[in-house]
């Protein structure tokens, strides 16, 4: 959402509205718990995955399907491009990020709702997302070419 967005009453409604839904939906396909999500890591429970392939399908579309059909966002304003390349830094992104929900059951957007519903113990979880955002700002930044 682009800064024009946000800036709006409207705009804040809709961002607010938004994440309240997308948390219900979490804390709904019991996302939050991290024991449901290790259960469908190890294939015990495979009911998640209706929730990835519901998630993979509406990404589909709306970052997609919509653009093409519509010149602008439900706001009024123009979307925006979502450049991606796969190279290797997306490739071990991805693995960590995998790793590290494999670990723990949790990615931060189920980590922040559970947090919400009351799960203190996603606490530790996100220390360590936080831990790992921070370690991953300070490595790009050295990484970053330096222009005068």
């Amino acid at each position: 959402m682009s800064m024009a967005q946000t800036e709006s009453p409207l705009g804040t409604v809709a961002t607010l509205a938004s994440g309240l839904l997308f948390g219900f939906g979490l804390a709904w396909s019991t996302m939050i718990r991290p024991e449901s999500v290790l259960d469908f890591l190890t294939f015990d429970d495979l009911g998640l995955l209706f929730v990835l392939g519901s998630a993979v399908g509406i990404n589909l579309l709306a970052y997609q399907l919509v653009p093409r059909l519509f010149g602008r966002t439900l706001l009024g304003t123009a979307f925006q491009e979502r450049p991606f390349e796969l190279d290797r830094q997306a490739l071990l992104g991805g693995v960590l990020f995998g790793v590290g929900w494999g670990l723990c059951g949790v990615c931060p957007g189920p980590a922040l709702a559970g947090l919400g519903a009351g799960n203190a113990d996603l606490l530790i979880a996100l220390a360590g997302i936080f831990a790992g955002a921070l370690l991953h700002g300070l490595w790009a930044g050295r990484q970053a070419p330096v222009t005068a």
